[in-house]
Order: structure tokens, then C-alpha cells, then sequence
């Protein structure tokens, strides 16, 4: 009795062999997290590592490229003197109250914009245009009319995420599925109702990966804003510090708004989790 070959199209299916790849290079999927944890670490490391042969066997001037150990004992010393507690509380303050601001405007004004297509086309082509304009180049305008305090500094940091904050909302509100809204309509809800309870929970995620992402150009700013006749600030620190070639304590400010920077995206990466755990989006 002969067997015969089942049809091409009643085979089952396996993955050709150029479709192997090894769990590193997969496409699109989870990887183990053993190895997830041992990339994460090896992404910090693996650049100390080179910086400390660098500044250890290479020839190079300490003022150009400070040890790592050099740079501790500076952070040490600035740390001691509270000197770096001040400056980074003043920087964090001015960024807190600056992009607190810019989104607390930006959110609603970008809901809007993406909700209603007439509130679009009156905002759209303005904001466009300010989204253009960098945002130090209205530092002379700012001390002219707000003087040389505070309010500058936040000002700019306001102007600098406001626009593309609200860009950014209204680009996830404008993709919400039209049959998402139609059903609201069918199943009796009215325009409050879709606003509220559909759109917004919707674009929730969305929302809050464009602030992650925008409050880096908030950190970017602080340094700008803090060399307006500054007293404290990690910008005002890194700038006098390099006036005097003190690079070590330059390298000091930046790591620390590194770190703070890196601590306020996981803590946004944790807030979505917690706030968005209906969502299917991996994160």
C-alpha cells in the first residue's frame, strides 16, 4: 500500500529555517527577562567601563576628559558643601512648575483640536508656526517684559513644551476609531459622554508618553533658562563650571539631570501601567 504526499496546502506550517533567529534578535516579541535585566545593565556599564580605560590607559588631559573617580570625589564635594542639593532643587522646581503648567494647558487645548475639526482649523496653522520658533529665541523678549526672576526661566520652559505638547495630543485624538464614537452615538451617548468617556480613555496612553517625552525638552530648557542672571540651578553649575575648565563638576551636573531625567520616565512608565491597565499596547 503507497502513501501518498498530503497537498501542499494541508501541511501543517513550520517556520522556514531563515526564520530562526536567536532570542536576541527577535522581532517584535518578548525577550526572557534574564536577558532583558542583563542588557539594561549592560547598557550603563558598558560605557563606564570605556570611559574608565579611556581616562586610565589613554594620555589625556583630565581638564578635556576627568576619571569617573574624579568626578565622584567632585559630586562628593558638591554634596558636602549642599551646593548640588541646591542646584537641583532649584532646577526642579523651575521645571516642576514650568511643564506642570505647559500641560495642564496643552492637554484640554489638544483634546479640543483633535475632537473638533473647526477648533482645528483655527489652532493648527498658529501652532504650527510657534512649533517652529525655538525657544530661546525669546529669551530677549521674556526679560523685557518679565525681568530677570523666575518667571522667565518657567516661561521658557512653558513656550518650549506647550506647543509641541499640544501638537503631540491632538495627533493621538485625531486617530481614535470613528466606530468607537458612531457606537457611543447608537448606544444613546451624547457629545459630553464620547468626549469623556471614549475619547479620553482612549488617547490616555498617548497623553502620557507625549508629557514623557516632552518633559526631556523641559530638562534641555532649564539649562538654557537658568544662564538668565541665575543664583542656583544645575545649568547655572554647569556653565560657571565650565567658565573655569572645571570639567569634572560639569560632568556631575550632567549626570545628575541623567538620573533625574531617567527617574521621571520610569516613574511615567509606571503611571501608565497603573492608570492604563485595560490597554493592549505593549509598553
Amino acid at each position: 500500500m503507497s502513501h501518498s504526499t498530503p497537498p501542499r496546502s494541508l501541511q501543517p506550517f513550520t517556520k522556514p529555517k531563515t526564520m530562526k533567529s536567536t532570542v536576541f534578535w527577535r522581532l517584535v516579541e518578548d525577550i526572557p527577562k534574564p536577558l532583558y535585566t542583563v542588557l539594561t545593565i549592560t547598557s550603563i556599564a558598558l560605557p563606564l567601563l570605556l570611559w574608565w580605560a579611556v581616562t586610565s590607559f589613554g594620555n589625556i588631559d583630565p581638564k578635556f576628559l576627568p576619571t569617573p573617580a574624579r568626578v565622584a570625589e567632585a559630586a562628593g564635594h558638591l554634596w558636602m558643601t549642599r551646593e548640588l542639593l541646591k542646584d537641583t532643587v532649584a532646577s526642579l522646581w523651575r521645571v516642576a512648575v514650568g511643564f506642570l503648567l505647559a500641560a495642564s494647558f496643552s492637554i484640554p487645548v489638544g483634546i479640543l483640536m483633535g475632537s473638533f475639526p473647526s477648533i482645528r482649523a483655527l489652532l493648527e496653522p498658529l501652532f504650527g508656526l510657534m512649533r517652529y520658533m525655538p525657544a530661546p529665541a525669546f529669551i530677549p523678549l521674556l526679560i523685557l517684559y518679565l525681568g530677570i526672576g523666575e518667571e522667565p526661566k518657567i516661561m521658557l520652559i512653558f513656550i518650549g513644551v506647550f506647543f509641541f505638547n499640544t501638537l503631540m495630543v491632538m495627533d493621538t485624538v485625531k486617530f481614535v476609531p470613528k466606530e468607537l464614537i458612531e457606537a457611543t452615538y447608537m448606544l444613546g451617548g451624547d457629545r459630553w459622554a464620547t468626549l469623556t468617556q471614549v475619547i479620553l480613555p482612549h488617547v490616555l496612553p498617548g497623553i502620557l508618553d507625549a508629557c514623557r517625552i516632552n518633559l526631556a525638552a523641559a530638562w534641555q530648557l532649564v539649562i538654557v533658562s537658568e544662564l538668565i542672571a541665575a543664583n542656583e540651578g544645575l545649568g547655572r553649575r554647569i556653565s560657571v563650571a565650565g567658565r573655569f575648565l572645571r570639567t569634572d563638576e560639569i560632568f556631575v551636573g550632567l549626570i545628575v539631570i541623567g538620573i533625574i531625567g531617567l527617574t521621571f520616565d520610569l516613574l511615567f512608565q509606571y503611571l501608565l501601567r497603573v492608570t492604563c491597565k485595560w490597554t493592549s499596547q505593549q509598553r
